[in-house]
């Protein structure tokens, strides 16, 4: 913290492991890494601006709560553009179709686990919920994406 007045630091369960100079860009990586499921989804991630602290956690006992996520950044490989929910319609008539006709081969089934490997699903706990927005209705995260957009709603 002397050398480096305005670096992050990052806790990995509690344990103070080091800082780095753009907490920004480590954060959206291990988040991204999380959402590939290249990280287990019960690990969560939490960036304190204020404190400058980025906290890890993987221990065991913490309370956690589905979310579907929003695109962050607008995304050419899946099509999805910033703001708008990662669970596409696509992703929806699959779930459909497997409750209809399950698949013969289970590896071909997507379920749960599969949308949290797609991430149009993701895990918080109450920490992490803190840091998090959330809307509680489609309609809410319209109502954002146009005010972001600057686009005067009646509300």
């Amino acid at each position: 913290p002397l050398r480096y007045p305005h670096a992050t630091k990052i806790f990995v369960n509690g344990v103070w492991v080091g800082v780095h100079q753009d907490p920004k860009h480590l954060v959206n990586q291990v988040l991204d890494t999380r959402r590939k499921s290249y990280l287990q989804y019960e690990v969560s991630l939490i960036r304190d601006i204020r404190d400058q602290e980025f906290k890890i956690f993987s221990d065991a006992g913490r309370v956690m709560r589905p979310v579907f996520t929003v695109q962050q950044e607008d995304d050419p490989e899946t099509g999805i553009n910033k703001g708008h929910l990662v669970l596409t319609k696509e992703l929806v008539n699959r779930l459909a179709k497997e409750q209809a006709e399950p698949p013969e081969d289970p590896s071909m089934k997507i379920g749960w686990e599969g949308l949290i490997r797609a991430g149009a699903v993701e895990y918080l706990d109450a920490e992490e919920e803190e840091t998090s927005m959330i809307c509680m209705t489609p309609e809410d995260l319209e109502l954002y994406r146009l005010q972001k957009a600057g686009i005067a709603t009646g509300r």
